[in-house]
């Protein structure tokens, strides 16, 4: 099966394409049983997403989950199944579909563990990641529906990362940012991730700040004309940098004058992470 998304995590463009092994073994811990939230979504399973503000495009694809949603903050994204696939290409059971989305390569905000059967409604099944109660992932799959034989993936939509349980935040497939206080930023502020490995970019982390990229590339894997600079292992902090707030553990992020540049402190050592001159995306 296809999976549609519209999340800047991918760093691609186009569909994800993603085939479910019939028979694939599902991980323990993905689907776990327990008692109903307070009030659970009673809404309809195939429907359009509602209006939002800001960034709509990254949750317009994600349909009925977008209602099934209880963000403390905005939706964060979502995204939908394709078109069709072929008949070898769908799972054989709600849970298999689940776990394709889950561990696709670039399902990279997204928890790989904790889900629940919140709701089955005729060919539908919908999963709820649930925190304090309120759903911050939720994940519909459906069976047999045109052009797309067996279990696949309908819609999904999340709220930001940031909001997840912390003990499924530090396995993300990206890096979740603290203020000074010590207290998780919105993905949608900052975060920071390794390269996709399908463009040969897994050495390189990329920092997210609100529209602007920084890169930490020891191998040099980004060509350096997209770059306003070059990556220093060995730095010092120079004149004018302002210290953001944000950390990542031991590390410290601090902008240039310009804000051409970023530095990480850590500890006693600097490094000098490049900027991007425009949005630098894998195809």
């Amino acid at each position: 099966m296809r999976i549609r998304t519209a999340a800047v995590l991918a760093m691609v463009t186009g569909s994800l394409v993603s085939v479910a092994a019939c028979g694939a073994e599902v991980p323990e811990g993905l689907v776990v049983t327990g008692s109903s939230p307070a009030a659970p979504y009673r809404g309809p399973l195939r429907a359009k997403a509602p209006d939002t503000d800001g960034d709509e495009d990254d949750v317009q694809g994600g349909g009925a989950s977008v209602l099934a949603l209880e963000c403390a903050g905005k939706p964060y994204q979502g995204g939908g199944g394709d078109d069709g696939w072929g008949a070898s290409d769908g799972a054989d059971s709600p849970d298999e579909a689940l776990n394709v989305l889950v561990t696709h390569e670039l399902a990279r905000s997204l928890p790989r563990r904790g889900y629940r059967v919140e709701r089955e409604a005729g060919r539908r099944v919908l999963y709820s990641y649930d925190v304090g109660g309120r759903t911050r992932v939720a994940v519909i799959v459906a069976k047999d529906l045109p052009r797309r034989p067996g279990w696949g993936l309908e819609t999904y939509a999340q709220c930001d990362p940031s909001e997840f349980a912390r003990r499924d935040r530090v396995h993300l497939d990206i890096r979740i940012w603290a203020d000074r206080e010590g207290r998780p930023v919105p993905a949608s502020e900052i975060f920071s991730a390794s390269g996709p490995e399908h463009c040969d970019w897994q050495s390189a982390e990329f920092l997210h700040l609100g529209d602007r990229q920084f890169v930490r590339d020891p191998e040099q894997a980004v060509p350096r004309e997209l770059l306003h600079s070059s990556y220093a292992p060995k730095s010092r902090l120079p004149d004018g940098v302002t210290d953001t707030g944000y950390r990542d553990g031991r590390r410290r992020l601090w902008l240039s004058a310009d804000g051409s540049d970023a530095y990480v402190r850590t500890g006693g050592d600097v490094e000098r992470w490049p900027g991007a001159i425009e949005p630098i995306a894998c195809k």
